[in-house]
């Protein structure tokens, strides 16, 4: 049985410090500091966003899934991970 349908996501904005996206008419900042597997990506792979879920948004080209309460509560989400640029 399919998904439930959602609202699709969209990039609004991508800055020095980070991007905006927007979902279901309130926009959420990833800043790079928190989500640095952005900071380098090319802009046609960020602006790639899908979401399968109501809670889900997947970057499919950067193989990266976020739920949308670690983007709005990441400090209830601790552990974060690295960018390959910040691993000695």
């Amino acid at each position: 049985m399919p998904g439930t349908a959602t609202s699709a996501p969209e990039v609004t904005n991508i800055e020095k410090l980070g991007l905006w996206v927007l979902v279901d008419n309130r926009e959420l900042f990833l800043p790079y500091e928190t989500f640095p597997w952005f900071r380098d990506a090319a802009v046609g792979m960020i602006l790639d966003v899908k979401r399968p879920h109501p809670n889900h948004l997947r970057w499919p080209q950067l193989d990266i899934d976020l739920s949308i309460d670690s983007i709005e509560h990441p400090e209830n989400y601790p552990l974060q991970a690295r960018a390959e640029s910040d691993i000695p």
